[in-house]
């Protein structure tokens, strides 16, 4: 899909990763991240940050261990991982510029949903300490059974609830990983960053800069709701 057709279309339904989508959470766990390899006395190895992001806690506190050559310590790293990144967004939950107005508009028209790779109780406090919890009709989590991205379990839950075919509904994502997922859920994807050289530019159908893009802002204020 082209930036000209997915800006002249219109979703049944937008499904939002959070981290680093909707919260600005991804710097929490860059620290949480860095603050865990102290913990244990260890150094990040080169280029982990871009390899981690948007990798479920569980997964990358194996990643960070295994990189490391300390592999036994997989687990307590993940738990260290997590507490300290709890601990960083209740102290500091932040929105994404232009999250709130864009799920404001969209929640006027259509379902909207979230799927992320972060525990429920993370995801359900941040979006409701930022005042965004209530414009989700459903949050899908990683865990009991769901897959974690990069496989497709969370988008097709949700789109399921949604009660919409995958093609009629559009993923926000900013990280490879959950492009990935919502792409092999079936659903079209708008990208948040620079659009990037060769083959991964074909992760998203269209590329922003930030949701308060004034393409996508326009795009939402047109064609939402038809």
């Amino acid at each position: 899909m082209t930036v000209r057709n997915i800006l002249a279309w219109s979703p049944s339904a937008i499904v939002f990763d959070c981290d680093g989508t909707l919260m600005d959470t991804e710097r929490h766990w860059q620290e949480a991240r860095n603050a865990t390899f102290r913990v244990f006395g260890l150094k990040p190895p080169a280029g982990f940050a871009d390899r981690a992001k948007g990798v479920h806690y569980t997964e990358c506190g194996t990643l960070m261990a295994e990189e490391t050559g300390k592999p036994d310590l997989a687990d307590d790293m993940a738990a260290t991982l997590l507490a300290t990144f709890t601990a960083l967004v209740d102290e500091d939950p932040v929105t994404i510029p232009g999250a709130t107005a864009l799920v404001r508009s969209a929640a006027r028209h259509l379902p909207l949903a979230v799927a992320s790779n972060c525990p429920r109780t993370m995801v359900e406090a941040c979006l409701d300490r930022a005042g965004l919890l209530g414009f989700f009709s459903h949050v899908v989590v990683a865990g009991e059974g769901v897959r974690p991205k990069p496989e497709p379990d969370v988008y097709s839950a949700a789109v399921r609830l949604c009660g919409i075919p995958p093609n009629e509904a559009l993923a926000v994502e900013d990280s490879f990983t959950g492009m990935e997922s919502a792409r092999r859920a079936g659903l079209r994807v708008i990208g948040i960053g620079s659009r990037p050289q060769g083959p991964d530019a074909e992760r998203a159908d269209l590329w922003v800069e930030s949701l308060a893009d004034p393409k996508l802002e326009c795009w939402a204020r047109d064609r939402i709701g038809e």
